[in-house]
């Protein structure tokens, strides 16, 4: 038995250290040590679980090349087993651009899935019920299986997705919206529409986060419940996985039977932590556990 099952969101992040965003005119800056490494969502989730104390298993897909064997490396390194098929388009990748600040700007190369489903809806269904939670990130590859997973879920184990900067109409995010339980979406490209969102979205439950000035928890009910901001235990160097910690805290919070709005606060605070640290491979003691 597996506390969390992470679906896809697998690949490399190049971090570039910037002087400022958006970054200035000129045809060429001086920067820090450029530096690869696991990165995007799936792995920002599975990491920050790991360093919760959570036992994490992963599925995905990921290219036979270089930056396929430095996700592998890194996730045995944390402790993390993954049942991966090769994509044949390669390893997902991102380009990080930081500021001083810690603020970052992503430029996202999905590698689209190529093909047939990479694993049988069978295979996937048994992964499901070996879970105590099962976070699913909007990769392209899981859309046809979407329905076998929702069927898998055993009693009283939820399915949560990230939707990112999900605009609230691009149809895309619609398919992982439906089959979840707990909904995470960034405030960016929602804005004021929140609410209203999230009210589209009952019974489920909705979380809108903003970053810096905290997230909005809608219940379901109509009920909206106010998550403040945590302050980070030192130096903010870097706001990438942020949302990946935060999301791991509400859900290893509701693992251990805390109310939603008390995991959400918890998450706050594993949020801010990460922020504290250069990557997503965390250092042991450096996210709250409690």
């Amino acid at each position: 038995m597996f506390d969390l099952l992470v679906l896809g969101g697998l690949g490399v992040d190049v971090r570039v250290r910037v002087p400022a965003l958006p970054l200035p005119a000129a045809d060429s800056h001086a920067v820090e040590p450029i530096e690869l490494r696991i990165g995007n969502t799936g792995a920002g989730v599975a990491l920050a679980g790991r360093a919760l104390g959570l036992k994490v298993r992963v599925v995905d897909t990921l290219g036979a090349d270089p930056a396929g064997d430095l996700v592998r490396t890194a996730l045995s390194r944390a402790g993390v087993p993954a049942v991966l098929a090769e994509g044949r388009a390669g390893t997902r990748r991102s380009v990080n651009l930081v500021d001083p600040g810690g603020r970052r700007t992503s430029l996202y190369d999905p590698r689209p899935w190529q093909g047939g489903a990479p694993f049988e809806a069978t295979e996937l269904a048994e992964l499901v019920r070996e879970a105590r939670h099962v976070h699913l990130s909007i990769m392209d590859w899981t859309v046809p299986l979407l329905p076998a997973v929702r069927a898998a879920l055993p009693a009283g184990v939820l399915l949560s997705t990230d939707l990112h900067d999900w605009d609230g109409a691009n149809p895309y995010h619609r398919p992982f919206a439906e089959v979840a339980d707990l909904i995470l979406v960034s405030g960016v490209r929602l804005a004021d529409r929140a609410a209203s969102v999230a009210g589209a979205l009952a019974p489920r439950t909705v979380v809108v986060t903003r970053a810096a000035d905290g997230a909005e928890l809608y219940l379901g009910d109509g009920t909206a419940v106010p998550v403040p901001p945590a302050t980070a235990p030192g130096p903010v160097v870097d706001t990438n996985g942020a949302g990946d910690a935060f999301a791991v805290g509400l859900i290893a919070g509701r693992l251990r039977g805390q109310p939603l709005p008390e995991a959400a606060r918890y998450a706050a605070r594993v949020a801010a932590a990460a922020c504290t640290h250069d990557g997503m491979e965390y250092t042991a003691g450096l996210l709250p556990t409690g």
